[in-house]
């Protein structure tokens, strides 16, 4: 290779380089991005509203269901990946989108944790119980309220119905991934006056741990050690003894 290639070679590298450094710059406001090292346990984010049939406006921060359902099928299928942390962070959205996820989430042979970090509202509250244990932070908030439509209802007994089902599909999900009990869930979802306009309950932190709702009050660091104690137990129990 002369010099003029050579040189050429170094200046698009340069560039390849620099426009690196501006897109870290523009994206997470910083130079440098920590790398996590190899791990068995994959952290999964469901951020902002679960976005279903319906495309959202751009504006809005949204995790799209059609593009966890693949990644969740390549969590199961990949040996190397031993456990499941699911960072969640949502106001809730499409319904059946939702309960899709979290039967999938709920599915996964492998030991799952889940951390409800700011909000885990409307659907995202089958999303938080579907894992084999679950987070909340103390400041984390869950607002459960009954399963509302938007845009135009036909006023018709059929339509009451199938919201009425729907209704009935999260409830037993929800009821039968925790430790709350169906009465409780039910009363939290109908009360009056809690939220504004509206009928519902907020519940904060601590409080969902009471109610059963969550396993424990917790962060990263727990959710962390409590995955790995999962793998190690699902590892000894794959263990067979020879004789």
């Amino acid at each position: 290779m002369d010099k003029d290639s050579e040189r050429k070679g170094q200046t698009e590298e340069d560039k390849s380089n620099s426009s690196s450094l501006v897109q870290k710059i523009q994206q997470l406001g910083q130079s440098n991005v920590p790398q996590a090292p190899d791990s068995n346990v994959h952290v999964l984010s469901i951020i902002g509203q679960v976005e279903g049939h319906i495309q959202l406006p751009p504006q809005n921060k949204t995790t799209k269901y059609e593009h966890l359902l693949p990644q969740l099928i390549a969590i199961e299928q990949n040996p190397k990946i031993e456990g499941l942390v699911i960072l969640l962070n949502t106001v809730g959205g499409d319904v059946e989108a939702g309960l899709a996820l979290s039967e999938m989430i709920a599915s996964i042979s492998i030991p799952t944790v889940s951390i409800v970090l700011g909000g885990g509202h409307s659907i995202g509250v089958p999303i938080a119980v579907a894992t084999d244990y679950s987070y909340i932070v103390p400041t984390a908030t869950m607002t459960i309220h009954p399963v509302r439509l938007t845009g135009m209802v036909i006023g018709v007994p059929q339509t009451f119905e199938y919201l009425d089902k729907m209704q009935e599909r999260v409830i037993n999900f929800v009821t039968n991934h925790s430790n709350i009990k169906e009465e409780k869930f039910k009363e939290l979802m109908f009360a009056k006056g809690n939220l504004t306009r509206d009928i519902g309950t907020n519940v904060v932190g601590s409080d969902a741990v009471e109610y059963g709702l969550i396993d424990d009050v917790g962060g990263v660091k727990e959710a962390m050690k409590k995955v790995n104690e999962l793998i190690e137990n699902d590892n000894d129990n794959n263990k067979t003894v020879i004789q």
